[in-house]
């Protein structure tokens, strides 16, 4: 008799266990579920198979091959559709010309199948069902038979008054092969559903054999659970690899060249894969623990099932927990009851996985990060949602439209109803889904929007100054990486969306505890006309145009095909300036640059300005925030030195008394505001804390050490375009005493000015050790002239040194800076040895 093995289901329940492989190769007590059915079918004598094949095929096929080394034949059949179950068996019809079985590839039974052969010959059945007897049989298609056996009544999911038998349907059949002539052939067609109801009504040979033997449907991932725990408890009985040793309270299969360290407390049953390896002072209860995974030091497993492959960290804790292949849990994870570690995961140390949460395949959870709501396809796990104010991902699988609806709903809900956001984006396909998705989110939560659609970060920050909106959002293609897009929140006014709104909208999007807004509430949706021109009006009225163009400049400009070359040009024209214009148009695809393409970009400007002999080169980041200069010798101007440059222009043409800068920011801005008796007010190293020196610290100027600055009158946040006017006029001042235009060189004073020494370098550190780590720098520097912003930056005469906790990775940053190369170099050298000594 042959066998047919039903194992072209999608196992969809039992995702994500199933989100990589097919159902049937999901694993069972160290061994794909469908090898358990081939060694049930091999002991009752039927070694001739015939596997039906749908979904992801290849994966079964790879694994089983010809069956000869399972000891058995198998022959495959591809169905080109799904026809359902008597359909697909009427595939292989061609290969069945004697009575045979068919069973299912994800179920879980020790049936006696002689048994079950013997009653079906004895009543000369054509059909026989294979029957279960099951406490809470609603889940299954129950089935009334006769004392002898027949079938009189079929209950497909019924409800409980319904219920008038306990035996369901386990899918077992042993049928005469003329059954298939009345199944139609390339069309869907079930037993239970069609075939048997035929035969029943036209009162044919069909019979149910009531099995007392252990069966279970695994199909969904209580039912898998559970059944690891049968197999452990020895309800159910399969084939088992290794070695039993008897422990006392224990019961160990110890598979081929498995190693256990010293101290390790087994309780129950524990099944050990060949090649694993387990530490000291462990102690494993009822668990399973797949080939070549390595359990570190005093982890503790209770009721687990661990795939092959995975690593678990040490002091790592464990309940009830299933660990799919090649997953990594860093040290002191925790994972409550019932939770699913898929594939590929890494869930870094510390980090706390909830009862109940499925984090699905090649996810990544952030160290001390305590994940309470399943991490799905397209989504990650930071310890925050927000990092600074940005929400961050990769494009359509971490950031999906679905989130971006969410985010923006949450976001809708914390500023209230009847509120209106402006909302823009860059030229990105990825951008404007995702755009559009924010703006479904926020109607929904009764947000009026302004639309400006593809206008860059700049140009928001200008709408939201008017007063008129009460927010804004900014999609983006991020700067350094084409697969992750950007979403940046906005307050009302135009300022980075502070700390406090930002935890209120993490608060509502993770409770989900917000209002949407009845039909008559819904938002309204509208697109501003004229907000270009207003801007253009107000950017050359806060400039004085009537210098720069007597001071004649000739300048080479990169405009990063971004949302600038839409905008600027028409500014620039009206200041006099002849221009040589790179990249001036919109391309989706360069929106992202990586370091050595940026490079590649700032060489190229540099050659145009040495070859057309012009004053200067300018080069926008895509969102027009930043900006990088090119001198007129062709030399590139560090990030840090162009700082200085501009502040030396700036107080040489303009009165302040204050000026402010990020604390990561060269010694040198001290030095020249001394000249000018100005005072330097250092703040935390994010944009947030730049617009907030200038709208509440009464500050003239705030300089930043990534290409943006911040000049009052005009923005409240760095406007590469206002900026590089900005710049223009200062260059052609001298100070502030001079009426006449004179103009300055970028090169005289980058030669003048280029007197300082900045090394920097960054030292790993877990973050649960981040706290370890600064509480001892405290206590290291407690005598030590200091100053506590952002970070810790020691200071000392010519030199000092930062060592700050970066805010999104596991790491420190440790910068310092010296009139001497040599002294900068031994400072970073110093404590980068002592961030990694203080982890210990």
């Amino acid at each position: 008799m042959k066998a047919v093995i039903m194992a072209g289901g999608f196992g969809t329940r039992l995702r994500p266990l199933s989100s990589t492989i097919p159902k049937p190769m999901v694993y069972m007590a160290n061994k794909p579920m469908m090898e358990h059915i081939i060694n049930l079918l091999k002991r009752h004598g039927l070694v001739d198979l015939v596997v039906l094949l749908y979904f992801q095929a290849e994966a079964i096929k790879n694994y089983f091959r010809d069956g000869s080394e399972f000891g058995v034949n198998i022959q495959y059949v591809q169905a080109e559709e799904d026809y359902g179950t008597a359909g697909a068996v009427k595939n292989a019809q061609r290969f069945l010309k004697e009575s045979f079985l068919v069973i299912s590839a994800d179920v879980l039974t020790d049936v006696d199948l002689k048994e079950a052969f013997d009653f079906h010959q004895k009543n000369q059945a054509k059909a026989s069902m294979i029957l279960a007897s099951m406490e809470n049989p609603l889940a299954y298609g129950v089935v009334i038979i006769k004392e002898d056996g027949k079938i009189s009544r079929f209950l497909e999911k019924p409800t409980w008054g319904e219920v008038f038998s306990d035996t369901v349907n386990t899918g077992i059949y042993i049928l005469e092969p003329e059954v298939l002539d009345q199944i139609p052939p390339k069309q869907n067609f079930d037993f239970s559903k069609d075939l048997f109801p035929l035969m029943l009504s036209t009162k044919q040979k069909l019979y149910g054999f009531v099995t007392p033997h252990y069966w279970r449907d695994v199909g969904n991932l209580e039912q898998y659970f559970l059944a690891h725990q049968d197999i452990l408890d020895g309800r159910v009985g399969v084939d088992l690899d290794g070695n039993l040793l008897h422990r006392q309270q224990a019961n160990i299969w110890v598979g081929k060249n498995a190693k256990v360290g010293e101290r390790v407390e087994f309780k129950g049953t524990v099944i050990i894969g060949n090649e694993a390896r387990i530490g000291s002072h462990c102690f494993i209860a009822n668990s399973i623990i797949g080939d070549n995974t390595q359990i570190e030091d005093d982890v503790n497993l209770d009721r687990c099932v661990i795939w092959k492959n995975s690593f678990i960290g040490k002091g790592s804790i464990l309940t009830e927990a299933v660990v799919a292949n090649d997953a990594t849990l860093e040290e002191n994870t925790v994972v409550f009851e019932n939770a699913i570690i898929s594939e590929g995961c890494y869930i870094e140390s510390g980090a706390k996985i909830k009862a109940n949460v499925r984090v699905w395949p090649g996810k990544r959870v952030e160290a001390g990060a305590t994940l309470s709501t399943s991490l799905v396809w397209g989504d990650r796990w930071n310890r925050e949602l927000f990092t600074d104010a940005k929400v961050m991902g990769v494009g359509n699988l971490e950031l999906t439209p679905e989130f971006a609806v969410k985010l923006g709903a949450a976001y809708g809900a914390m500023l209230g109803r009847g509120s209106t956001v402006v909302t823009s984006r860059d030229a990105g396909s990825t951008s404007r889904m995702i755009s559009r998705a924010l703006i479904c989110g926020l109607l929904s939560a009764g947000i009026n929007v302004h639309d400006l659609r593809t206008l860059p970060i700049p140009v928001v920050r200008y709408e939201l100054k008017s007063g008129k909106e009460q927010g804004g959002i900014h999609t983006r293609s991020s700067p350094s990486d084409p697969r992750q897009t950007d979403i940046i929140f906005f307050n009302g006014g135009g300022q980075d969306l502070p700390t406090h709104r930002i935890k209120s909208v993490e608060r509502l999007f993770f409770a989900e505890d917000f209002r949407r807004a009845s039909p008559e509430q819904i938002g309204q949706l509208d697109f501003p006309q004229r907000t270009i021109e207003s801007y253009r009006k107000d950017f050359l009225k806060a400039i004085d145009s009537q210098r720069i163009r007597k001071a004649q400049f000739k300048l080479v400009i990169d405009y990063s095909n971004g949302g600038a070359s839409q905008i600027f040009p028409s500014i620039i024209g009206a200041l006099g300036c002849e221009v040589i214009s790179l990249n001036a148009y919109l391309d989706p695809q360069k929106l992202s640059r990586s370091d050595e393409e940026q490079t590649s970009c700032i060489q190229k400007l540099s050659s145009v300005v040495k070859s057309l002999d012009a004053d200067v080169g300018f080069l926008f980041d895509p969102g027009a925030e930043k900006l990088s200069v090119v001198d007129e010798e062709g030399e590139f101007i560090p990030p840090d030195l162009l700082l200085l440059i501009v502040t030396s222009l700036f107080l040489a043409s303009t009165p302040a008394r204050r000026i402010a800068v990020p604390v990561v920011a060269s010694m040198g801005v001290e030095k020249i505001a001394s000249d000018y008796g100005v005072e330097v007010i250092r703040v935390k190293n994010d944009h947030l804390a730049m617009m907030d020196a200038l709208s509440n610290l009464e500050v003239d100027f705030v300089g930043g050490t990534k290409g943006g600055f911040i000049f009052p009158g005009f923005q409240l946040g760095a406007d590469a375009m206002f900026n590089l006017a900005k710049i223009l006029e200062l260059l052609s001042k001298d100070d502030h005493s001079v009426s006449a235009p004179k103009r300055r060189r970028l090169a005289d004073l980058r030669k003048e000015l280029d007197q300082f020494h900045m090394v920097k370098r960054t030292v790993s550190c877990l973050w649960g050790k981040k706290g370890q780590v600064m509480r001892k720098l405290l206590k290291y520097t407690e005598d030590c002239k200091r100053e506590l912003i952002d970070g810790v930056r020691v200071l000392n005469g010519d030199s000092w040194v930062l060592v700050m906790p970066d805010r999104k990775g596991a790491c420190f940053h440790v910068l310092a800076e010296a009139t001497k190369p040599g002294e900068a170099e031994r400072l970073v050298e110093k404590f980068a040895r002592k961030v990694t000594q203080w982890q210990s």
